[in-house]
């Protein structure tokens, strides 16, 4: 038992191993997805699966920091993190891709939230569209940075302190996606001049998803500063001593 743990764990400690494991999770994720929404139209069926496993992926990423602060057994998959932040990123940009060509249909400036007038000219129609989009860009290129990032190579040329304040960045990059995803779930389809379709059986999963990642990071970072507190007590009541 022993000995197949050890396999494992070495095994899980080879960058090739890792990239493997994460490429077939988003595989299975992303079919998961497709499947169970069959009914949509074949554009939106991609756009959101592989959408949503992006966001399941970094989601993953940021749980595994607090995780580790509350759990020693968890420092083992901190590795993890850069394989889910890096296809993430590589999801995020095949489901920008799909939205050009299937939703806009590469007309770049209708992803703003204009549309086409009769009388020739761009009007703009879809106000939160539009920004959802905006920040989805920013998402993008700011999730981008940082799995360029996500290497060794990386590390030696900006210095460990340096890479570290970039990497920490990750939560911007994590907000950004929540906003974004939101608008998408609970606002765009609601439009008073389309029919209301039925609500996205996402919705719940996401807030769940999303809460439980605030919940980590807000109870690891109390922990972190009780620990801080009491060492820093500690040291102060030796130095009166």
């Amino acid at each position: 038992m022993d000995v197949g743990f050890k396999s494992v764990k070495s095994l899980a400690s080879r960058p090739v191993f890792r990239h493997f494991a994460v490429v077939c999770l988003a595989l299975i994720g992303t079919y998961g997805f497709l499947e169970s929404r069959a009914e949509w139209s074949q554009m939106h069926r991609w756009n959101r699966a592989i959408g949503d496993m992006s966001l399941v992926l970094i989601a993953l990423s940021m749980a595994i920091g607090p995780l580790s602060r509350l759990f020693v057994r968890f420092r083992s998959i901190l590795l993890w993190r850069r394989e889910l932040g890096i296809y993430g990123v590589v999801l995020a940009f095949i489901h920008t891709i799909i939205i050009l060509a299937g939703w806009v249909e590469w007309d770049l400036i209708r992803i703003f939230g204009y549309q086409l007038h009769p009388s020739g000219t761009y009007v703009m129609l879809q106000h939160g569209f539009g920004l959802a989009n905006v920040i989805g860009i920013i998402a993008l290129l700011y999730g981008t940075v940082l799995a360029l990032s996500s290497s060794n190579w990386s590390q030696r040329l900006l210095s460990i302190s340096v890479w570290k304040f970039l990497q920490q960045s990750a939560y911007v990059l994590w907000m950004l996606i929540v906003v974004h995803t939101a608008y998408f779930l609970y606002m765009h389809f609601q439009d008073f001049h389309r029919p209301v379709p039925d609500p996205n059986w996402a919705q719940l999963p996401f807030a769940v998803l999303v809460t439980t990642i605030v919940l980590l990071q807000l109870i690891a970072f109390f922990k972190t500063w009780k620990v801080k507190r009491g060492s820093l007590s500690a040291r102060q009541q030796f130095s009166a001593g």
